[in-house]
Parts: C-alpha cells; sequence; structure tokens
C-alpha cells in the first residue's frame, strides 16, 4: 500500500480548517436572530420612564 507523503498531510490539515473557518464565518454573518416586539417595547418603556420626585 502507498503511503501519503507528510506534505499531503500538512495541506490536507491545511484545507480542511480552512473549511472549518470559512463554515464557521459564514454561518455566524448569515445568522440573524429573532427579536421579540413585546421585550423591545418593554425595554423602552424602562429607558423612558421619568421619576416623579
Amino acid at each position: 500500500m502507498p503511503q501519503m507523503a507528510p506534505m499531503s498531510w500538512l495541506l490536507l490539515f491545511l484545507f480542511f480548517t480552512i473549511m472549518l473557518i470559512l463554515f464557521n464565518t459564514i454561518n455566524y454573518y448569515l445568522f440573524i436572530p429573532k427579536i421579540e416586539p413585546s421585550k423591545t417595547l418593554e425595554s423602552s418603556k424602562i429607558l423612558n420612564m421619568t421619576w416623579k420626585w
């Protein structure tokens, strides 16, 4: 059985690590979090609250 040269293993390792990094960054930037409208309204009410004293 022929064995792979060490340089081929290094190239395979670099290829798969680059693919992993690309895949993770693409998933990170494509993810759009869903914001519930009730939480945004509550936070705006709290921020606009004025003290009556």
